[in-house]
């Protein structure tokens, strides 16, 4: 089977992104307005944690409200609307597919929307659960799994519509991200808030829910985006692509056990905890794996190319990050360190890199890809793409480094000394929190930078180009084939 097989002729292409155009647009249009809530959200966590007088007049943005709406902004409303617009794109364009009824789609995408605000005021208004990445009110949960269950079976149709025979790599993480997310929602919200589970069980529903949120959701769709665009930006095939199935087995398998590693030190049976540290260490398999397939292709592909495309360089920043994270679980579940870093900031750097770095710094590229071919429009500007992609890389690094670094010098060395008192502690932490904020005005400012190029995109006419089927400016993207070979 040759590798031409993955291309689809402008023909084809045709049909599919007129059926494609006013999905897309909805899911990211909400995605990037819940991505700038995020950000400012946020941001007024992240003040507050350096000086908490900050607003400490209102109740509804005191820390204990705005960081996890924030949180569940960024995870429910920017991560699931950009994922769902990515695995729909990439959906139809591997398999060949049209979307049905595009119209009944836009109403399911506005009451996921509806869903996730409301549950966020529901958070602002004092709401929350207790459970990390779950903290959305009970009352919106069966709303929300409708919605994407409406959603996902789109993507599904269309999958089937497709008159592709061979299913990718990409297309293998998408259809089981889109399967895993509602069968981890259900599963969490029945044992944690409907019918809660009791005693420690609670804490390894949590973990084993936040773990596996992060892993088989955001980073599946990450890894379903660096397989399609690396080997179409650099019009060589996937190195090692007959390896890519054994990495996605094991990384299904080994991923839903890693979590448990969290609970080193909870009051939880023993064999959970290194039932955990044990699947982190077998995660070296698939890891090795990615990293032939990605870091063999870009060296494959030239290095150079990484100065002539920036769906390329997002890419390449995912696909670091990834690898980094995943050696971070490694590292981070040998005996001893777990403990040390438990209560600390390391973790959330940790989730951090994975939504932050790997997924959205991934999504970002496809964006930059697709939009300008859905709509046969130049980028109005190719400054504000420079700037979102090094506003938002310089802001990642500054952000997982300050809470990696104060989460393990100060907070896990301190809390492990006993002579060590909690002010000193906090007082140690000041210089990383507020290297975490500058951090935080970075990514903004990035995200502001990608809202305006977004919407001037869509709405400015003046940029039209009806001179090529896909313009895009040539200095930031060199077009050439997809390449990826088909799964046998």
């Amino acid at each position: 089977m040759s590798d031409a097989h993955s291309q689809t002729s402008p023909g084809e292409a045709g049909p599919i992104h007129t059926s494609l155009k006013v999905p897309l647009l909805v899911l990211l249009a909400f995605a990037l307005l819940h991505l700038l809530a995020a950000s400012a959200l946020g941001l007024i966590a992240a003040i507050q944690l350096h000086t908490p007088g900050f607003f400490a007049g209102c109740e509804y943005v005191t820390f204990g409200r705005v960081y996890p709406a924030a949180i569940n902004e960024l995870a429910y409303g920017w991560g699931v609307n950009a994922g769902l617009a990515v695995a729909l794109w990439l959906t139809a364009r591997l398999a060949r597919g049209t979307v049905p009824q595009g119209g009944l789609l836009v109403v399911a995408i506005v009451f996921w929307n509806l869903g996730v605000k409301l549950g966020v005021l529901g958070i602002l208004a004092g709401d929350s659960t207790t459970f990390a990445w779950l903290e959305m009110p009970r009352y919106v949960g069966p709303f929300l799994l409708i919605a994407y269950t409406l959603i996902a079976a789109w993507v599904v149709a269309v999958q089937c519509r497709g008159v592709a025979r061979w299913l990718y790599a990409s297309q293998w993480y998408v259809l089981a991200s889109l399967f895993w997310f509602p069968w981890l929602w259900s599963a969490a919200q029945l044992m944690l808030v409907f019918a809660p589970v009791r005693g420690t069980v609670q804490a390894v529903v949590a973990a084993w829910f936040a773990h596996n949120f992060l892993s088989l959701w955001f980073a599946s769709l990450g890894l379903a985006l660096v397989y399609y665009f690396l080997p179409k930006v650099l019009g060589r095939p996937i190195r090692g692509y007959y390896l890519s199935s054994m990495a996605f087995w094991l990384f299904a398998i080994f991923t839903t056990w890693a979590g448990a590693a969290r609970l080193a030190g909870a009051p939880v049976p023993a064999w959970t905890q290194t039932a955990g540290r044990a699947a982190n260490f077998m995660l070296l398999v698939p890891l090795a794996i990615f990293a032939v397939n990605f870091f063999g292709t870009l060296r494959a592909g030239g290095l150079r190319a990484l100065r002539h495309s920036i769906v390329l360089r997002f890419m390449a920043v995912a696909a670091v990050v990834f690898t980094l994270w995943m050696l971070r679980g490694v590292v981070g579940a040998l005996p001893g360190l777990t403990e040390l870093t438990g209560l600390t900031w390391f973790n959330t750097a940790g989730d951090y890199a994975v939504v932050y770095g790997m997924f959205s710094m991934a999504a970002f590229g496809a964006v930059y890809y697709l939009a300008p071919r859905l709509l046969r429009r130049a980028w109005p500007s190719a400054i504000l793409i420079k700037a979102h992609f090094w506003f938002a890389t310089t802001g990642l690094v500054l952000g997982v480094v300050a809470l990696s670094c104060g989460g393990i010098f100060v907070q896990g060395i301190g809390l492990a000394n006993a002579k060590v008192p909690m002010a000193e502690i906090n007082t140690g932490m000041v210089f990383w929190l507020h290297l975490a904020t500058f951090a935080g005005i970075l990514l903004t400012l990035g995200h502001l930078a990608f809202f305006v190029n977004f919407f001037k995109l869509v709405l400015c006419p003046r940029h039209r180009s009806a001179a090529a089927a896909a313009p895009v400016p040539a200095v930031l993207l060199r077009p050439s084939p997809e390449l990826q070979a088909p799964a046998r």
